[in-house]
């Protein structure tokens, strides 16, 4: 049986941080997903192996106990000499090769969905010569990760979406005001479980997606809007758009560019809290004319000369 080198698997570095880590699992999963090669069994096989090495390089605790291990597994698969490992936690239990974990190897590695690789070396009771006392047990089945988009406007006034799971759809309600890298977990909506272990759970990244028009800052919503020279200066009423409508608002004389006003209750719907709402924010810029007449150029040489600071 071969060393697994998990990192090799998902094509990282061993420096490689979680979030590379994950990267490169989500590309590799989306490419070797069994629903985009039906029947393919090297796929499948592949698929197995690359959620196999996620779920230990993951968990930053796991991750460094398989560093730890590495390719001295074989010591410890023979129950001879030290290599690098945590002996600590292993108690001789005879004159021989015999060694037994006292605790659970699910402790250290997770529970089910794991190789031979992985069973050999920490499958549950002890070791003798190399071989291993394998008892059953129920294992919880393994969490299910994908990403969801969803536009701004969907995530302003809610929406629904149905997934397909397992050969069973789920229909799943995005409440008001969801944001951008907010995680849904549905659970035991995940894999079947081994040995009568319940199912695991499924957990939903929500990506919201970029609007043309505004830019979400927590709960507010961002708008910039354009305002001629003359309403800067002089004041006067303008439209802006929100997602509740159109609302006309005063622009104050001497607006300068930049500025910022402030429409309350007119942003985001605060998450999980009915009726609340952020504000919606309007940043003014000032639009100076490209091109003047002459008889504009004059007057404006006029008032310049009026003007004090």
């Amino acid at each position: 049986m071969e060393y697994k080198d998990y990192y090799k698997i998902l094509g990282v570095d061993k420096k490689a941080s979680q979030e590379d880590i994950k990267k490169a699992f989500r590309k590799l999963a989306v490419k070797y997903h069994p629903d985009k090669n039906p029947g393919d069994k090297k796929a499948e096989e592949k698929f197995k192996e690359i959620n196999e090495a996620y779920e230990v390089l993951k968990d930053p605790e796991k991750r460094k106990k398989y560093d730890e291990l590495g390719e001295n597994w074989r010591h410890f698969q023979q129950a001879g000499g030290q290599g690098d490992f945590d002996w600590s936690q292993w108690q001789q239990t005879g004159g021989g090769r015999a060694y037994s974990y006292g605790g659970d190897a699910s402790d250290m590695f997770g529970e089910g969905g794991f190789s031979d690789f992985f069973s050999t070396i920490f499958g549950g009771g002890g070791f003798a010569g190399g071989s291993r006392r394998a008892r059953s047990r129920s294992m919880k089945g393994r969490d299910y990760e994908a990403e969801i988009e969803v536009t701004l406007e969907e995530a302003f006034h809610g929406s629904s979406r149905i997934l397909n799971v397992n050969g069973k759809k789920i229909r799943l309600k995005l409440k008001p005001g969801i944001r951008d890298g907010q995680v849904l977990r549905i659970k035991g909506k995940g894999a079947p479980g081994a040995n009568g272990g319940p199912a695991g759970d499924l957990y939903l990244r929500i990506h919201v997606l970029p609007h043309h028009l505004y830019e979400r800052v927590g709960d507010n919503l961002m708008q910039t809007l354009k305002v001629d020279l003359f309403t800067a200066v002089l004041g006067g009423k303008v439209t802006v758009n929100t997602f509740s409508g159109p609302v006309k608002i005063s622009i104050p004389a001497g607006t300068s560019n930049g500025k910022v006003l402030r429409l309350k209750g007119k942003g985001m719907p605060v998450y999980g809290k009915k009726d609340r709402y952020g504000d919606m924010l309007v940043k003014i810029e000032v639009e100076i004319p490209a091109a003047v007449t002459d008889e504009q150029k004059k007057l404006f040489e006029a008032l310049r000369k009026t003007y004090k600071k």
